[in-house]
């Protein structure tokens, strides 16, 4: 996410490193370069132009000020203040104050709407402790409502469905009246969308929207189609006002246009940003996390909070207590591992963390090799992850059979789980600084 602009932006403020002091000059070439990297992720030029005018002044304004701070720190710190203030200011939550709260979901066809209702469900329903219904109002596009049946089913929520009514309008309304009876808390009601934009898709919505006077109204919107995705937020804007932007596909290979255009072309929030096809990926959207990660600064905030969700202090007691007897063993290793796979794309986790984002951008992280792992652990016995010590060459060549791995694999995984057991030994101790570099360089060789 955002590889190319955060490149393209390191440059920018690079050249202002060797400085001493920002000159009219300097910052002239900077913002320059600025203005470029923006232009080439797609942000509109008068965006940009209006974006780097602000930094120009704002870097000329402190020529004579804070000495103390290094040119290209401050030229960050500037560039930073104007990505947040560009992106929102802060985050935006929901307004879910009505009995029950409503949530009418727009967007064009393809953008991820049925997905995303999927997403707020789960978010909704576990994070909030909200009672939800969905709704499906899609009754256009062919298994829009089997598609939203599945979901709704997958992440444990009611749905409301008639398969044999076309009216929108009427499915909402008596969806409404459902939820109203059966004490429902949030009702999200997915609406159907088009290729494009036409005057019968916004005629509809606009409808729905009146008949059932939502609380949240939420457009989304492909992040992957830049100014595009922009320009379509700013006519639906204009016919159905909606509340809050929603960007999807953020796995994808986005520029940063959308996210960095959106809140300045309509004046309307992002609420939400969503990337993976799992359920559990949907992300509150804070603008300065996502300057701090546009920048190349990580977002350590987030990483700790997606860790504290699959935290539980009572195992993390337990395995503690392993470790300190050295009685670590595989069958706490695999659990370790469903913990991590829970909190999302490996990739994108480190990505979260400063500085290992770039040095990351050229290095391929498969979700897929957990898989592998797991097959090996999982064609272990009881007994042989209880105790590892008992993996002889018989044994591994049987797991090897098992979990259509290599022999190579299996010992080479065996041979990096028994160091990484004796360095977390080593770190209880808290006294063999050396023996534990080894055992790290050990494992990197590995």
């Amino acid at each position: 996410m955002f590889e190319s602009l955060n490149e393209k932006l390191e440059l920018a403020l690079k050249s202002l490193r060797g400085e001493r002091t920002l000159t009219d000059l300097n910052i002239a070439d900077s913002v320059k370069e600025i203005r470029r990297a923006l232009v080439a992720a797609d942000v509109n030029y008068k965006i940009a132009k209006e974006f780097t005018d602000k930094i120009k002044d704002k870097a000329l304004g402190t020529e004579n000020v804070l000495k103390a701070v290094k040119p290209g720190e401050l030229m960050v710190k500037i560039v930073m203040d104007e990505l947040v203030d560009l992106m929102g200011g802060q985050a935006s939550g929901l307004n879910l104050s009505g009995q029950p709260a409503v949530i009418l979901i727009a967007g064009l066809q393809g953008s991820g709407k049925t997905t995303f209702t999927g997403k707020l469900s789960l978010f909704l329903k576990s994070k909030k402790n909200k009672k939800v219904l969905v709704v499906a109002c899609d009754v256009y596009r062919p298994a829009a409502i089997d598609q939203l049946t599945v979901i709704a089913e997958q992440v444990g929520v009611e749905i409301f469905k008639d398969p044999d009514n076309k009216e929108p309008v009427v499915i909402s309304k008596q969806a409404i009246e459902y939820a109203k009876v059966n004490k429902f808390d949030v009702v999200i009601i997915d609406t159907a969308g088009r290729t494009s934009v036409d005057e019968d898709m916004m005629t509809e919505i606009a409808m729905v929207k009146d008949a059932v006077v939502p609380q949240e109204t939420l457009f989304v919107v492909d992040a992957m189609t830049g100014q595009d995705a922009v320009n379509t937020a700013a006519t639906f804007n204009e016919r159905i006002n909606f509340d809050g932007v929603v960007l999807t596909k953020m796995d994808g290979d986005t520029k940063g246009g959308a996210a960095l255009s959106i809140k300045y072309t309509t004046g309307k929030p992002i609420k939400f940003v969503s990337a993976g096809e799992k359920m559990d990926a949907l992300d509150v959207f804070y603008p300065d996390r996502m300057a701090q990660r546009i920048l190349g600064m990580g977002d350590i905030v987030s990483f700790v909070e997606k860790a504290q969700e699959q935290f539980d202090e009572k195992e993390a007691k337990k395995i503690e207590s392993k470790i300190k007897q050295n009685k670590f063993d595989f069958n706490d290793f695999l659990a370790q591992m469903e913990q991590i796979k829970k909190m999302g794309d490996i990739k994108s986790l480190l990505g979260m963390i400063p500085g290992v984002g770039s040095a990351l951008k050229n290095v391929d992280i498969d979700d897929k090799a957990f898989k592998k792992v797991e097959a090996m652990i999982q064609s272990m016995t009881p007994k042989e992850r209880a105790n590892p010590d008992l993996l002889n060459m018989s044994r591994k060549n049987r797991i090897a059979a098992g979990s259509g791995r290599t022999i190579h694999e299996v010992t080479a995984f065996i041979k990096q789980f028994e160091e990484m057991k004796k360095m977390m030994f080593m770190m209880t101790k808290g006294n063999n600084m050396a023996g534990m570099m080894r055992q790290m360089q050990n494992m990197r060789r590995n």
